[in-house]
């Protein structure tokens, strides 16, 4: 199986293909865990043993900081990933407001409801899902640009 990290940037240079010059050098989009296993096994509680449960206070706070440090990254690029994604959606609803203008509103609604959660375990699933649906938005995104690059071609 490949990893996220080697498929993320193809998609994206699927998309950007469409519009804008070729690079040559793919980037990722950001520097987080590659798998679901990963994320989870970063931020997820575990059971200590008696043993290792006699950390000091301050490497306890030093451990507490590094995971909030870790999610805040995650965080944070799961939304600047959104507000890139957003570029692509051109058309407008039946309002007539650009469509890329309702999904960064929607996406920010959403991160502030979110803002202040404080569970480790919801915090990674609201990024797993948030992950989840930016990656199949630009997927099916993508493959429509594709129909209709097929259509043009065809006449």
């Amino acid at each position: 199986m490949m990893s996220r990290a080697i498929i993320k940037p193809q998609k994206w240079r699927n998309l950007v293909l469409l519009r804008l010059p070729i690079r040559t050098n793919p980037r990722t989009l950001h520097e987080g865990p590659d798998t679901v296993e990963e994320l989870l096994d970063r931020h997820v509680a575990k059971n200590r043993s008696s043993t290792s449960s006699i950390l000091d206070e301050e490497e306890e706070e030093r451990l507490a900081r590094r995971r909030l440090t870790s999610t805040r990254r995650e965080v944070l690029s799961l939304y600047r990933d959104i507000l890139r994604a957003t570029r692509f959606f051109l058309w407008t609803d039946a309002r007539g407001v650009p469509w890329r203008d309702v999904l960064r509103e929607n996406a920010r609604k959403e991160f502030e409801e979110a803002r202040f959660e404080k569970d480790p375990e919801v915090v990674t699933r609201l990024l797993i899902g948030g992950r989840d649906a930016v990656d199949s938005a630009l997927e099916r995104l993508a493959e429509k640009q594709r129909i209709e690059i097929e259509k043009q071609r065809r006449g």
